[in-house]
């Protein structure tokens, strides 16, 4: 028998046969009976900006006429509320949080000997695989396009080769609901409002913007679908269709709840190709339960090519599907420069969040987003005091560290019942999935970035391998502090004062967060956190004076605490720039830590957006 650590080692460098080995499922179709496959990748938008998912506003006719003669699938997620992490989820079959690929605009390094992209496989079976588009895999080490053939169309007469050709819409993207949002063609008043927004007249003009978007979005799939029956491969070729994740008004994209992950799915499926039909005729609904990452082992049983056996979602279309997931699960970790870091279980009926950082609110400034006028006037309406309970919730800290919602009921997800006594079973059988789900997976988002980053470098490893070395990365450790963090329970100081003599930096970020959750903490706790502002470990550090901070105590040290790792580029400047712009206090205090050349001297995009807003913009 061979250990653990000895399978780490062989699926690392390739030794164990078994470790390595791929495998297929079902019996491979004959070549000359396989099917070409056409993915219409659109960005952004969730199911409520279609008119074949129930939006009576929409001008989506291509995209219904689709949907009429396919399959709509009623239950599909993304993995990730934003593009990069999900598009990583989605080129390797593997959930960008395992791999360590998870925070937005990170390019770490897999081990690519071990995860190869889905193209590879296609191509290695006989396909023709092009993608003239967006790649954005967020991954380092391997060129993006290195994946795929050069051909910016799909092969047209005298081609032996099936195709596998992804045509990407832009059209749809966050940025085409920014600008001038008067005289659109799309009427505000038919716009429907989430609950969570105000209804004011920005917020439905912007709405009828995007709709505007859409339809040019629309009309371009229409283009595309009518040079494939111009082509003759109509009837040869099964066509998809799905945006990349949900969005795109104000608290939609990058964010777990369904606005920021329900996405639209509808696959075509010929004649030719009935017995792959997931349902009785063309034009029927399907609810089965779909994640992405389930998208390109799908993709692969359907072309009959082999199947990685590290690919970690289900086959759910053709004769090879697998049993029906029961619940599909999604991560957010930093997005843009903003961090957060929170999970989410979603079933059919129920969805469940977890907030790892409950103490900051959803709607913090990012520069991007806050291009788009509904997020301005969003923002103004709120500090004019104008929000309720609901509408306000976006811009305040989260008040729960769980979060259930009945989608049924509540569509839009506002309705925390996670107290509620008549579904105290239905919010443990989430939580315990979620657990569940996270050691399986080896979920890479419970340290700190930088943490993360730093562990993986000094070991000279990926972070993917990592995760699956217990000596390296103890998961279930980390999980039950983070849980005994969260508590916020006095009770728990003897627990936490342990957490903070450990030798592991994140059981001591993990000790920190505890103090931090506490209301009002006695002399011993603020005599640890200045302790822990000479931490080893300069995220502690920024955490420890956070908390202090937070808690109006020895402000000076902290904020002297604070100065130092900007002063000295510390790899966790953009944290402490987060942390300076959530503190109830002036963002000048700070400033003189900023070099005047902060611009070249600061390393990263991120930590110049952050450093302009808070010192430049405000």
């Amino acid at each position: 028998m061979f250990s653990r650590r000895e399978l780490l080692k062989a699926t690392v460098g390739g030794s164990l046969t078994m470790a390595m080995s791929n495998f297929s499922y079902g019996t491979k179709p004959e070549k000359k009976h396989r099917p070409n496959i056409l993915w219409l990748d659109a960005e952004d938008a969730n199911v409520n900006w279609f008119g074949c998912y129930g939006n009576p506003a929409a001008t989506t006719p291509n995209i219904d006429k689709l949907a009429a003669e396919g399959f709509r699938y009623i239950n599909a997620f993304a993995n990730a509320p934003v593009c990069a992490p999900s598009r990583s989820t989605w080129i390797t079959g593997v959930l960008a949080v395992s791999m360590g690929t998870h925070p937005h605009r990170s390019r770490n390094q897999i081990p690519h000997n071990v995860i190869k992209y889905y193209p590879d496989y296609l191509r290695k079976a006989g396909y023709y695989a092009t993608n003239p588009g967006k790649t954005d895999y967020n991954i380092g080490g391997r060129p993006d396009r290195q994946c795929w053939d050069n051909g910016k169309k799909w092969p047209v007469g005298g081609e032996s080769k099936p195709f596998f050709h992804v045509e990407h819409f832009f059209q749809s993207h966050e940025s085409h609901a920014f600008g001038d949002v008067e005289d659109t063609k799309h009427n505000p008043a038919c716009q429907r409002l989430r609950a969570y927004h105000p209804d004011i007249s920005d917020l439905r003009n912007n709405y009828a913007h995007y709709a505007d978007a859409i339809e040019l979005m629309d009309r371009d799939v229409g283009k595309v679908l009518t040079k494939l029956k111009e082509d003759g491969l109509a009837d040869e070729t099964i066509v998809i269709f799905t945006t990349d994740h949900g969005g795109v008004m104000p608290a939609s994209k990058r964010f777990l709840t369904d606005s920021g992950t329900h996405a639209p799915l509808i696959i075509r499926i010929p004649d030719k190709f009935k017995h792959l039909w997931p349902a009785e005729k063309p034009g029927m609904t399907v609810d089965r339960l779909v994640s992405f990452v389930d998208m390109p082992k799908t993709w692969l049983s359907l072309a009959g090519a082999e199947v990685p056996d590290h690919m970690q979602g289900r086959i759910f279309l053709g004769p090879d599907q697998e049993p029906e997931r029961q619940t599909h699960f999604a991560f957010q970790g930093r997005a843009d420069a903003r961090y957060d870091e929170y999970r989410a279980v979603r079933g059919k009926r129920f969805l469940y969040i977890k907030n790892y950082m409950p103490y900051i609110p959803p709607g913090k400034y990012i520069s991007y987003q806050w291009r788009m006028v509904a997020m301005q006037a969003w923002e103004e309406h709120h500090r004019a005091g104008k929000t309720d309970d609901i509408t306000g919730r976006f811009f305040r800290p989260r008040s729960h560290v769980e979060e259930l919602y009945d989608t049924h009921r509540d569509p839009d997800n506002v309705i925390n019942i996670a107290g509620r006594p008549e579904h105290q079973d239905d919010l443990k059988a989430m939580r315990a999935a979620m657990r569940e789900w996270q050691l399986e997976t080896y979920d890479a988002g419970l340290l700190p970035e930088v943490t993360m980053a730093r562990r993986a470098r000094e070991n000279n490893t990926t972070i993917y391998e990592m995760v699956r070395a217990p000596e390296l990365y103890d998961l279930p450790a980390y999980l039950d502090a983070a849980d005994l963090a969260l508590e916020g329970d006095p009770a728990n100081i003897r627990q936490l004062r342990g957490l903070l003599s450990s030798d592991d930096e994140g059981m001591r970020y993990w000790g920190v967060v505890g103090l931090m959750m506490l209301d009002g903490p006695g002399e011993d706790v603020v005599g640890l956190l200045n302790v822990l502002l000479e931490d080893r470990a300069e995220e502690v550090r920024a955490m420890a004076a956070w908390a202090l901070l937070r808690a109006d105590k020895d402000k000076d040290a902290a904020r002297a605490c604070l100065c130092y790792l900007m002063e000295n580029k510390s790899d966790t400047t953009l944290l402490v720039l987060n942390i300076i712009d959530l503190l109830d206090e002036d963002p000048s205090i700070y400033s003189s830590a900023i070099p005047e050349d902060y611009e070249s001297k600061l390393p990263g995009e991120l930590v110049k957006d952050m450093a302009n807003y808070l010192f430049k913009e405000r």
